[in-house]
């Protein structure tokens, strides 16, 4: 079972919530690779959406993203028991 949690731990997730982030980046990564793809042999689509999936990823994946992210929730989470 620790191969599973370890790592989520780590980074401050459970396996849940590092499966969600880990699985919704990948999609994002694998559209934008698809859209880099069919822009390639149709040059006037998709000029700019492998371009946008990369910056969307580092931003995801930066160092401090996740924290802000998690900060985010955690405080939007306590607010919410008024």
């Amino acid at each position: 079972m620790r191969l599973f949690t370890e790592h989520p731990e780590a980074v401050g997730e459970t396996y849940g919530e590092h499966l969600h982030f880990a699985t919704s980046t990948g999609l994002g990564m694998v559209l934008g690779g698809l859209a880099c793809m069919v822009h390639g042999f149709l040059p006037f689509l998709c000029t700019s959406t492998g371009s946008r999936a990369i910056v969307a990823a580092y931003a995801r994946l930066s160092a401090g993203a996740r924290e802000e992210r998690m900060h985010g929730f955690e405080a939007d989470f306590a607010g919410s028991g008024d």
